[in-house]
């Protein structure tokens, strides 16, 4: 498949207290990686950390200092106390966008009425004027398996045109 992500790095980021402490097998993140790998992206890895607000804004940092133009998170969106992600993106996106977060919402219950209690964000990373144009794109997804396949089914088709975008591409 040729598009305009080929050449773009990703980083798929799952966030679980279970998965990283190796109690539960990580299929979210599996899924997350061969859904963009299938867009073409090339995934530098997987990353697994606890929930929480300082383990998700430092895997953030860590993907955006390594060069990824894109980094999907899978988990910690609910409501559960340790239920952080969206506390941590905020700490690292310099610019959200609201109307993809509501898109992933709205498609999402098309499947489940649970994804109204997602609060996963969408969000730019501006990189520094030395670092060259552009910037890292920031999406959560819900832990849910499905929902990962569901999401990355919505978001798919947008990105291309989005980090063209944040790379100061027309509109």
């Amino acid at each position: 498949m040729t598009s305009p992500s080929d050449a773009l790095r990703a980083v798929a980021v799952t966030v679980s207290d279970r998965s990283s402490d190796g109690r539960r097998e990580d299929e979210s993140g599996r899924i997350l990686v061969a859904a963009l790998e299938a867009l073409g992206y090339a995934v530098t890895g997987l990353v697994v950390v606890p929930d929480g607000v300082e383990s998700v804004a430092g895997a953030l940092r860590n993907a955006v200092e390594d060069g990824a133009r894109l980094v999907v998170t899978t988990g910690g969106t609910g409501m559960g106390p340790r239920d952080l992600t969206p506390e941590g993106t905020r700490q690292v996106i310099t610019r959200d966008n609201p109307g993809l977060a509501e898109l992933l919402r709205r498609e999402g219950s098309r499947h489940t009425p649970y994804a109204a209690v997602s609060r996963g964000l969408v969000g730019v990373v501006d990189w520094p004027s030395e670092r060259g144009h552009g910037g890292t794109l920031v999406l959560n997804l819900p832990g849910r398996p499905s929902a990962v396949q569901e999401g990355m089914d919505v978001l798919g088709p947008l990105l291309g045109h989005l980090l063209a975008q944040v790379s100061g591409g027309d509109h």
